[in-house]
């Protein structure tokens, strides 16, 4: 109960900043200013993809860092916005504003508090397992098909049109009907922002490319004046403090935030963890994926009290942070300082940023999201996963980015379904060493004379009791020699009392006993005792042999016959115990 109000368990990341050291410090600073550099312009960029104004972009930088930096347990890892979360926002958000700017803002805030309660609760719950629950394939296939809606959203900015067609395949044959309404001086200045991003990238990787082109883009379009030929800006921000603001809308469209924030949490999550465990495996150290759910929770309601909207872990900004050698959380609070200080005294110079510009950087962050390379090459390793990756950017393409991500987290939830209902299964065998492996493996492997050693891979539950069942009596069936006895690995399924197991279990143990094959269970002793005894099933010389581990049941059944010391199992008939049932190993 102690540990239960201790700082460490609440605000893990101030601790690490309580026991800061000060030769991090000059490296904290190098890395938060770089990291701020790079999230400044991506930050205003993403608010224009959310559908906001570029000043709701910086908001959404400045709280939930600090509130990362406290909470986190990451000490690399940078939250801010992210180009699948907001896609999901401006999805959502976009038909319920019906076109009002004012409501547009209050759902996207609304939608922010709504997923950063959703985590909450889920580290209420110790729910950071879902971090493994949307399988790498299923959000590799999620991330291309996001990317690649972004990507095409983004084009008639960059020309200068406007689409009439929201969905991605309606735009993409409806592209040649627009080529007429090209506009040349935005598609000249996106050109610019582009030859500038590339050449900054090619000849000095290190420098925050997106910052330096709109710099120069910006300049420019001051320097020509007011009078520029048609050319959209960002426009004038109101720099300064948020002002609080309480969401004025029906009720009933609230309703309609619920499931989606849900399944933005559910990607958020998954996303910011696949980076913070690499980052955290390549320093050295290891993350507490619930004190995460509920950091990026805590972030995100920072986000919405500060009129922004949801965040993530952004890979591109964690990476220039590692870069550039950053220690600690301190980073993201030089970061957060310095975006605050540009966001509250100098906004002016931001209003000559070009609409275009902003399209072409969320253009080439996006394409660092694809990896069409990595899903296509799937197939090699594993063609389940391939087709699990395709069917989620196929989905995502041609359904949207909500029906495609509730599609990714349905597979994912079919997925472990499958594993589960229908696992892989084993028979055992004994090398010349008396250790249990698994058959088909290796030749010199045996299968035991008169013994079955079977393990079933995942844990027995009602909804796949019945198939252990049909598993083992089909295997029995395929056996040229029936076997004296039947010897199950409960270890590794018989992890949890289930009257629906229990019920099978009897089923089976008396079909086995009918064909006289009696029926011994290897492990979990004082469980798997308690829990047939108090299904009714007997246990002992008359009922269901049970004994500690695998090496225990193979010497008292006296069913054991070496496949290489038949005199000794004459023995061990006799009353002797081998030798090699002293070993106390089993491997698969």
């Amino acid at each position: 109960m102690r540990d239960f109000f201790t700082l460490a368990r609440w605000m893990p990341g101030l601790v690490i900043l309580l026991s800061y050291r000060r030769n991090w410090l000059a490296a904290d600073v190098r890395a938060g200013l770089s990291v701020a550099a790079v999230a400044l312009p991506v930050a205003i960029a993403y608010a224009e993809l959310a559908g906001v104004s570029a000043v709701v972009g910086l908001y959404s930088c400045i709280l939930p860092m600090i509130a990362y930096a406290l909470f986190g347990t990451s000490r690399q890892l940078i939250v801010g916005p992210d180009a699948a979360t907001c896609a999901v926002i401006a999805a959502v958000v976009t038909p319920l504003a019906a076109g009002d700017p004012t409501r547009h803002w209050q759902l996207v805030m609304t939608m922010t508090a709504m997923t950063g309660l959703w985590c909450l609760v889920a580290s209420y719950f110790r729910l950071g397992v879902l971090a493994d629950f949307l399988s790498r394939p299923i959000l590799l296939g999620l991330l291309n098909g996001v990317a690649i809606t972004i990507m095409v959203g983004q084009l008639s900015r960059i020309v200068g049109f406007t689409f009439d067609e929201s969905q991605l395949i309606e735009r993409l044959a409806a592209t040649p009907d627009y080529l007429a309404l090209v506009h040349w001086p935005t598609l000249g200045v996106s050109a610019l922002t582009f030859l500038l991003m590339l050449l900054c990238r090619r000849f000095r990787p290190l420098w925050p490319s997106s910052l330096l082109a709109l710099v120069v883009v910006a300049s420019l379009l001051w320097l020509w004046g007011p009078d520029q030929p048609g050319i959209e800006v960002v426009g004038s921000l109101a720099g300064g403090l948020p002002e609080f603001q309480v969401p004025v809308f029906p009720p009933g469209l609230m309703r309609e935030l619920v499931m989606p924030a849900l399944n933005l949490a559910m990607v958020s999550f998954v996303s910011m963890m696949l980076t913070a465990r690499s980052f955290a495996a390549r320093n050295g150290y290891d993350i507490d994926a619930d004190r995460e759910f509920r950091a990026l929770g805590v972030a995100n309601l920072a986000s919405a009290m500060s009129q922004g909207f949801a965040i993530s872990g952004a890979d591109s900004r964690t990476a220039v942070n590692d870069a550039n050698g950053g220690k600690s959380q301190m980073v993201s609070i030089v970061a957060a300082g310095v975006i605050a200080l540009v966001t509250f005294f100098l906004t002016a110079p931001l209003q000559y940023i070009p609409s275009a510009a902003l399209g072409v950087v969320l253009v080439m962050a996006s394409w660092s999201l694809i990896n069409l390379r990595g899903q296509w090459a799937l197939r090699k390793s594993d063609m389940a996963a391939f087709w699990l990756a395709w069917i989620t950017f196929v989905s995502v393409l041609f359904m949207g980015v909500i029906p495609g991500i509730t599609l990714a987290v349905l597979l994912g939830l079919f997925q472990f379904l499958r594993n589960v209902m229908r696992p892989t299964d084993q028979l055992m065998g004994m090398n010349e060493e008396g250790v249990v492996h698994t058959l088909g493996r290796n030749e010199e492997v045996k299968a035991i004379a008169g013994v079955l050693i079977y393990r079933f891979n995942s844990p027995l539950t009602y909804f796949n009791a019945s198939y252990f069942k049909r598993r083992v009596l089909s295997l029995l069936g395929h056996e040229q020699a029936q076997p004296n006895c039947l010897i199950i690995d409960a270890v590794s399924c018989f992890t949890h009392q289930d009257i629906s197991v229990m019920s099978v279990v009897g089923e089976l143990h008396k079909e086995l006993k009918r064909r006289g094959i009696r029926m011994v269970m290897a492990g979990r002793r004082g469980q798997v005792t308690h829990w047939l005894q108090q299904s009714g099933i007997r246990v002992g010389e008359e009922g269901v042999l049970v004994y500690p581990d695998l090496y225990e049941a193979l010497r008292m059944t006296r069913c054991y016959l070496s496949p290489s010391k038949p005199d000794e199992s004459k023995a061990q008939a006799d009353g002797a115990t081998p030798e090699t049932g002293d070993v106390t190993r089993s491997e698969a």
